[in-house]
């Protein structure tokens, strides 16, 4: 009568080990598969207005007002043509114009301000430079309502009402302070020995602007260029209070389609979709260095 051998401790450790191994696996994997559920759910809550406004700007006016919403209603371009066309009332043209000329032009002066503002409270700190980068903050708590009064009797003084160029100088100052404190994060990574290496070979802060500091922080630029002109596109306070008829802006002229006759949904939100659409198509465009610029600075 033979007596089975007890299995040697090591292959018993080893298999023991492996098992918690397997067991690791398996739940890394499960826990994947849940966070990769619930940030499809997430994104798909946050889709589903902007999709819900496009598939109602394909409907007509009579299938776009209905309640419950009619999704499967029959699809039509009415809502753009009568957004593009007379029946508009007035042509969105000038409008759009107005809103890309202050949204870009500002946030380009804001970058080409932001990054030497950065240099020097991060590379080559000032002396309390952190008075300062709290004087950028305390810029951002105010509300905009509270200026706005100042605002509007400083531009009726100097004639600057219904004037793109003063709404171009406060987007510029709106958006400063923001790019100030994200450009300053991004500058703080660069290690010290290339502005070192740079000064030894004889480059002056031009030149190490140009060579190093631009070419690595690209990232970084691109997401604070991107998040200052959404903010500059989207902004309405200011635009609605400050222009009327020539300098107005996208958002103040969807306003106007809130009127006393009512509110025709399907126009509205074509009028919408294409507002939004240059923020879409800059955020799906810089969508790569978006990522990698809110990133930096995020592992030390």
């Amino acid at each position: 009568m033979t007596t089975a051998l007890a299995p040697e401790p090591s292959k018993l450790a080893e298999k023991r080990k492996k098992s918690s191994e397997r067991g690791q696996q398996l739940g890394s994997r499960t826990g994947n598969t849940i966070a990769g559920i619930a940030a499809w759910a997430i994104g798909i809550l946050f889709v589903f207005p902007v999709f819900f406004m496009v598939l109602t700007s394909l409907h007509s006016e009579p299938n776009a007002s209905t309640n419950p919403p009619s999704f499967f209603a029959p699809l039509t371009l009415d809502g753009y043509r009568e957004f593009f066309g007379a029946s508009s009332g007035a042509s969105p043209w000038p409008p759009l114009a107005n809103s890309a000329i202050a949204s870009i032009v500002s946030t380009i002066i804001v970058i080409v301000l932001a990054i030497p503002a950065a240099y020097a409270l991060s590379v080559k700190p000032i002396k309390k430079w952190t008075d300062a980068m709290f004087f950028f903050l305390s810029t951002k708590m105010l509300p905009a309502v509270a200026g706005l009064l100042p605002l509007y009797i400083f531009a009726k003084y100097l004639g600057l009402l219904d004037n793109i160029n003063y709404l171009l100088i406060l987007y510029t100052a709106m958006n400063l302070p923001i790019a100030v404190w994200m450009m300053r994060s991004f500058l703080a990574d660069i290690p010290v020995e290339l502005f070192e290496a740079a000064a030894v070979d004889g480059a002056g802060l031009i030149r190490t602007l140009q060579k190093i500091i631009v070419p690595i922080i690209s990232p970084g630029i691109a997401a604070t260029a991107l998040i200052c002109f959404i903010f500059a596109w989207n902004e309405l306070l200011l635009a609605n209070t400050l222009t009327s008829v020539i300098a107005g802006t996208a958002p103040v002229f969807l306003t106007s389609f809130v009127t006393s006759q009512g509110l025709f949904l399907a126009k509205v939100c074509a009028a919408a979709t294409v507002v939004s659409l240059p923020v879409i198509i800059a955020g799906f465009a810089a969508q790569d260095k978006l990522v990698q610029g809110l990133s930096l600075g995020a592992v030390k």
